[in-house]
């Protein structure tokens, strides 16, 4: 009898792994594309897991579906006379939620918000500043070195918003956020020049207008055309209100993700997207994310380093919910975008 129940045991549990097998079979080489797409540019964006994509297909497969899922931007630089600081409409009614929620303002700080969001799988948070020209890029006390945890390096300066910016070089999967990828611009000169990620996009930062500037010229361009903080990052997402061409999923997957975007009366956005976390947030894809913008009216953004370093700190407390494997959930970055 007691043969026969761990016999019985053993089939059900060799039953079971046949139908698991079969399934993992079925979505990752059924009909669905969707699937398909989603875990192939979900893995192969990620800077640990790209191999999850590998062990279930090939090369020329991987190579296939991400030539069939991209972002592409539409090649043009902000024209920075399109936006106008300090004209910002007071309305006694609104055109839609969205405009509502930017412009009516927060009666416990005059000087921003915070707007939480949601929407299909997704959770997270966008920061509404209505003074670009107190917006800055701070850079890790040992930056070129060592990174920090944003956390720590908004406290330190007093910051009331901040979010994580650029990429940074990982080395063997375990690169202590020191040496960011790009170009890295700070008061009106260039401060690094790393290598760039590859990722279609280009410098990204406010000029001496406080405007935020989308721009493919080189670094020195750049800064001879009033930049004072950049990185370079991307893609850009949208650019003087025209959004960036996607085909399918965008070929980043479903992921968290840090925006940053500016409207047209100069009102700045930090927004944070959570994820990889089931059961609260999943992430978003570009295309969503794209929408996402639109309905808030951002004129120029840009995507930031995202995944494990989407961070949202507001007066020295983390305020959504990173996936890094730390106490705070957070990773050693080397710099950030900060509100003061």
């Amino acid at each position: 009898m007691k043969k026969t129940k761990k016999y019985t045991k053993l089939a059900i549990f060799l039953i079971l792994m046949d139908v698991f097998a079969i399934t993992g079979f079925v979505l990752s080489y059924g009909p669905w594309d969707y699937l398909r797409n989603l875990l192939v540019t979900t893995a192969m964006t990620t800077k640990d897991h790209k191999y999850l994509a590998h062990i279930l297909y090939t090369d020329e497969m991987i190579k296939e579906i991400m030539n069939n899922n991209y972002v592409k931007d539409n090649g043009m630089s902000t024209n920075a006379s399109e936006v106008t600081i300090g004209q910002i409409e007071e309305k006694s009614t609104y055109d839609s939620i969205y405009e509502e929620q930017i412009l009516k303002r927060d009666p416990e700080h005059e000087d921003y918000k915070i707007i939480p969001l949601s929407g299909s799988g997704y959770k997270g948070y966008m920061g509404v500043i209505y003074d670009p020209s107190r917006v800055s890029l701070l850079l890790a006390p040992k930056f070129g070195q060592t990174g920090e945890f944003l956390q720590t390096m908004a406290k330190d300066a007093g910051a009331k918003l901040a979010i994580n910016a650029s990429g940074f070089i990982d080395i063997n999967e375990r690169g202590n956020g020191g040496q960011p990828t790009g170009t890295i611009i700070k008061d009106g000169k260039i401060v690094w020049t790393g290598k760039s990620t590859g990722y279609v996009g280009g410098i990204a930062g406010f000029n001496k207008d406080n405007i935020l500037v989308l721009t493919h010229s080189t670094a020195e361009q750049a800064v001879q055309d009033g930049m004072r903080d950049a990185v370079e990052f991307g893609p850009f997402l949208i650019v003087n209100g025209q959004p960036a061409i996607i085909k399918g999923n965008g070929g980043w997957g479903t992921a968290p993700r840090t925006v940053l975007a500016q409207r047209k009366d100069g009102i700045v956005l930090f927004v944070i997207i959570d994820g990889r976390q089931p059961g609260y947030s999943i992430g978003i894809n570009m295309p969503d994310l794209v929408d996402l913008l639109l309905k808030y009216k951002a004129y120029n953004a840009v995507n930031l380093d995202g995944g494990a370093s989407s961070s949202l700190v507001e007066n020295g407390e983390i305020i959504n919910k990173p996936c890094a494997i730390s106490v705070t959930g957070e990773r050693l970055i080397p710099n950030g975008w900060i509100f003061k």
